[in-house]
């Protein structure tokens, strides 16, 4: 625009010139006519051509429109209700007009703030502009999440929607390891999908080693005891981030985004699939996968992303080619040495004849024959209590598994779990019986009604019931009166008035029925004896 006012300032401006400065700007003719005029006028108006100039009394954006923008969800007539009203109170000058109130917003408001205040930090996060990591060489950083899958998946003759729990190699975008489970995953998935990543031979392929630094994001199943521990041992720093940082760790997070659209979005039992109709339900004759066939596709998915898809970031290459093309030295372990690094250490133990005695139960190995009565150290898989590994408790020598003596058989096992998800219904069912309460509904405003009527006897009953099954209530302490203490205690008046006088009661005393002694020191009071002549 500057060299548009110059030109015509010189004499030189052709309407050729100004039809091709509109061409560019993506605006009419006259409107850059327009632009040079005002900025003739003022040198301000060159610097944003279009823009309206300001002048005193324009309508700005204060901290109270912030604020009622950010209580009204970005609603601009909700917050222009609220001004009008607080002006006819006297609290504040009128608003200006709903499309000078819009204009001002879009003006003096950013899209990330507009956004921010109808939606939250997250609604604002989607306009920020993030600087992205100088690619490293394969190994040094590793990122890791869990992530459940939108697909429903036959477990146990139940639909249940999988978690993946991957590493990936932030160089090559190479996922390294992977483990799914069926439901909500734990330090054991994490274990397991860390052994499938670091370990390079088959099944696993040439992706693997120990990294340098993973990235997690605070999960408690990343950041448990025992996945520390194991990271420590194998020298591998962890990264926490903090939390709601997505960002902090986008590879990891673009694998989740991309495994979805590019291979779940397919799969029968796709829960995000459009459906016809008003309320939205699977087929019934929708068929749906097996957790096994599931896991097999998404492993054969694993491999095609490491050796056949190209990412963008990769400039025309597969994760496979990046990765051999890079001259960094791995660092191995042995398979043996990995298995005992992801394990949880569970303190020291006993051999006896019996076995070893881990959580109340017996575990008994073939190795154990001759072995009692030495010392031993437990490692074990978190959630897999039917085995554990044992191991020499002075030089850490790896003596063998032992596997839990008197194993329940499978009819047992779901003979159990049914009688324990009925006796979970029952209870929830139960819980939501006594927790119900319904109120009548209210056409003013008035304090909330219970509805339920109960007559006189049924109150009474209930209550009856209730007092009869609570003990505190049951207790009698005024039953039997204390003692009135010796005449020689000095004992306070209100103590005094809780006691009644005489000789202190008489007690049964041991099983045959028989009286304690009534003298101090422990013997029968002397017998006496009565008007009559009779003793007692």
């Amino acid at each position: 625009m500057r060299r548009l006012l110059a030109l015509r300032r010189e004499g030189k401006l052709t309407t050729g010139r100004v039809r091709s400065a509109a061409a560019v700007l993506g605006v009419r003719e006259r409107a850059v006519w327009r632009w040079l005029a005002a900025a003739e006028r003022d040198e301000a108006a060159a610097r944003a051509p279009g823009e309206r100039s300001a002048y005193p009394g324009r309508f700005t954006v204060t901290d109270e429109v912030r604020a009622l923008l950010g209580l009204w969800k970005g609603n601009v007539a909700a917050v222009h209700r609220e001004l009008t009203a607080r002006a006819a109170r006297g609290e504040g000058e009128s608003p200006p007009s709903i499309p000078t109130l819009h204009r001002a917003i879009r003006r003096d408001l950013t899209p990330g703030e507009r956004a921010g205040l109808a939606g939250g930090e997250r609604a604002a996060r989607k306009h920020d502009v993030f600087l992205a990591r100088p690619r490293p060489w394969r190994n040094k950083v590793w990122e890791t999440d869990h992530v459940q899958a939108p697909v429903l998946v036959e477990v146990d003759g139940k639909p249940r929607r999988p978690w993946i729990t991957w590493f990936t190699d932030c160089a090559t975008n190479a996922i390294t390891g992977v483990a799914i489970t069926p439901g909500h995953p734990s330090r054991e998935s994490v274990l397991a999908a860390l052994r499938s990543a670091v370990l390079r031979e088959d099944p696993y392929g040439p992706f693997g080693g120990l990294p340098e630094k993973v990235r997690v994001d605070r999960g408690k199943d990343f950041v448990s005891r025992t996945v520390t521990a194991a990271f420590d041992l194998l020298d591998v720093t962890v990264e926490d981030l903090p939390a709601y940082t997505p960002h902090l760790k986008g590879t990891v997070e673009g694998l989740n985004r991309e495994v979805e659209s590019m291979f779940l979005a397919a799969l029968p039992g796709y829960a995000r699939q459009p459906r016809p109709g008003k309320r939205a339900s699977r087929p019934k004759d929708e068929v749906l996968l097996g957790f096994e066939d599931f896991t097999a596709r998404l492993l054969d998915w694993t491999r095609w992303w490491n050796t056949e898809h190209r990412p963008s970031p990769l400039r025309g290459k597969t994760p496979l080619e990046a990765w051999q093309d890079d001259p960094t030295p791995l660092r191995d372990v042995p398979a043996a040495d990995l298995w005992t690094f992801t394990l949880e250490d569970a303190g020291t133990r006993t051999l006896t004849t019996r076995g070893i005695r881990f959580r109340r139960r017996d575990y008994v190995g073939q190795w154990m024959t001759g072995q009692a009565g030495i010392q031993v150290r437990i490692r074990f898989m978190p959630h897999h209590d039917h085995r554990i590994e044992v191991y020499d408790a002075a030089t850490g020598r790896y003596l063998g598994p032992a596997d839990l003596a008197d194993q329940a058989t499978e009819e047992q096992l779901r003979a159990v779990r049914r009688a324990r998800s009925a006796r979970a219904r029952r209870l929830k069912k139960d819980l939501e019986a006594s927790q119900r309460e319904r109120y009548a509904a209210a056409t003013q405003a008035e304090a909330p009604q219970r509805i339920g009527a109960l007559t006189t006897a049924q109150a009474e009953a209930e209550l009856a019931q209730n007092a009869d099954s609570d003990l505190a209530q049951l207790a009698m302490p005024d039953l039997i009166p204390h003692a009135a203490p010796p005449a020689d205690w000095r004992t306070p008046a209100s103590l005094a008035a809780l006691t009644t006088p005489g000789p202190p009661v008489r007690y049964p005393y041991g099983r045959d029925g028989a009286f304690a002694p009534d003298g101090r020191d422990g013997r029968a009071a002397p017998p006496t004896t009565d008007e009559d002549g009779d003793t007692s």
